[in-house]
């Protein structure tokens, strides 16, 4: 048998971020590449989901690269994110989740606020799936995030095909699988 090594990819608020790892956990090779971020208004963080998947296919490139391995012996990846929300339309197109209507912008970035007053209202149900999360809903969690959307940007909710977590984006990416992670469905 071949060597075998994974690859572990973190994407954060400013870059793309990747390791290749043997058997052993050894980190072999390690590379990043930034992403951009746009903030049109206050409270409001935007990325481009093309431009983060970009960056990570360089990460990943260079940190093969770096490590001295063959990509054909990478047997698997793995994807971690911050809670971003990325909205894709039916035909997996780019939908602007942006003020300024730019479809580029298709991406929630967790550090947005926008939908403080969304957080404060799932709070005040006092829903029972509060109770798994410390009693308060967070505005940089998806469901403040999905509420904000449909209300604000109706034109974008209404087309919308595709609502990922930025991990279960990447994995969609690269796997071409709608399979969602379980951390997503219960913890973001």
């Amino acid at each position: 048998m071949t060597n075998s090594f994974v690859c572990a990819v973190d994407v954060g608020t400013g870059s793309a971020r990747a390791g290749i790892l043997d058997s052993r956990g050894t980190l072999l090779g390690r590379a990043d590449h930034p992403i951009a971020m746009h903030q049109p208004k206050a409270d409001h963080a935007e990325h481009d989901s093309r431009d983060i998947w970009s960056a990570v296919c360089k990460a990943v490139r260079a940190a093969v690269a770096k490590a001295g391995v063959a990509a054909d012996d990478v047997v698997g990846i793995s994807f971690d994110a911050t809670c971003s929300l990325v909205v894709r339309g039916r035909d997996s197109e780019q939908l602007s989740v942006s003020v300024t209507g730019e479809k580029r912008w298709d991406t929630i970035v967790w550090l947005d606020h926008r939908a403080i007053a969304e957080a404060d209202e799932c709070t005040a149900s006092g829903h029972a799936v509060l109770d798994y999360i410390g009693g308060v809903m967070s505005p940089e969690m998806a469901t403040p995030k999905l509420m904000w959307l449909k209300r604000h940007l109706p034109g974008t909710w209404n087309e919308a095909g595709y609502l990922f977590d930025l991990t279960d984006f990447l994995t969609w990416k690269a796997t071409g699988s709608l399979a969602r992670s379980q951390c997503t469905l219960t913890a973001k």
